[in-house]
């Protein structure tokens, strides 16, 4: 789906999956006076230009941290001023997504997001669910700790009513009762805003992963940055435990 005449990361193998923790829309709207919330708004508008950056790669997995289960902490107005711009953001993207046969999951708790969010990402999660070759997962009161107790409690009840046996379980089958399910563990982790901490995110999914941090604050994360990870990406060796001769040879 890339444009001809659009550079895009040309080494190495590409990545399935990408995660990405949006980092740093307040203090780029701070640092050119504005509200926290003009801030918010530049990060949901980039959020449009990755998508299709993501699309021009053939990305077949996008994740985006979009909002924490810590982030309930943060001025009520902030928190209100996010909502407003998830609910604007699912309602302009729907038909996109449904034209471009982009499927939209949600990992997180939707308990506690405002009737008309939860109603909107329903909606929206139904029209996609049959697209199959690209998928926008967007982590929503999500938090990696949380996520991992909700998984041992329904492995627990499968446990209980005899669908689960024990002394069998390995990480596939806890795998099956994480947020993400059956999607792969993401290859690249990209974190914008210059801090260099997970915070909280995919922490068993992302065992293996590569990271990469920019500098940039999210806003200004733009498709030549995203290409770059990208190419990082590419130009590195995953070992998984391996020693490079090992990999070197073989088949």
């Amino acid at each position: 789906m890339s444009s001809a005449n659009e550079a895009t990361p040309s080494r190495g193998t590409l990545p399935t999956h990408v995660a990405i923790i949006m980092d740093g829309n307040g203090r780029w709207a701070q640092t050119r006076g504005l509200r926290r919330e003009e801030g918010h708004r530049h990060g949901v508008e980039n959020v449009k230009r990755i998508l299709e950056a993501a699309r021009d790669i053939d990305l077949r997995y996008l994740t985006l941290y979009a909002f924490s289960v810590e982030n309930w902490k943060r001025p009520r107005t902030e928190v209100d001023a996010l909502m407003r711009l998830l609910d604007s953001f699912l309602k302009a993207q729907r038909d996109d997504l449904i034209e471009k046969q982009v499927r939209l999951r949600v990992v997180g708790r939707l308990d506690g997001l405002p009737g008309r969010v939860v109603k909107r990402i329903e909606e929206t999660v139904a029209a996609t669910r049959d697209f199959s070759r690209w998928t926008l997962s967007l982590a929503l009161n999500y938090g990696s700790r949380t996520e991992i107790l909700d998984a041992i409690r329904n492995y627990a009840k499968a446990v209980q009513t005899g669908e689960e046996d024990p002394a069998s379980l390995d990480w596939s089958a806890l795998q099956r009762y994480l947020y993400t399910g059956e999607m792969p563990d993401p290859d690249l982790v990209i974190r914008t805003s210059g801090e260099h901490r997970v915070s909280n995110f995919l922490l068993l999914q992302s065992a293996y992963a590569e990271y990469f941090f920019s500098e940039k604050y999210w806003p200004d994360f733009d498709k030549d940055a995203f290409h770059a990870a990208i190419d990082a990406y590419r130009n590195r060796q995953r070992r998984f435990g391996l020693t490079s001769a090992q990999l070197q040879s073989s088949p």
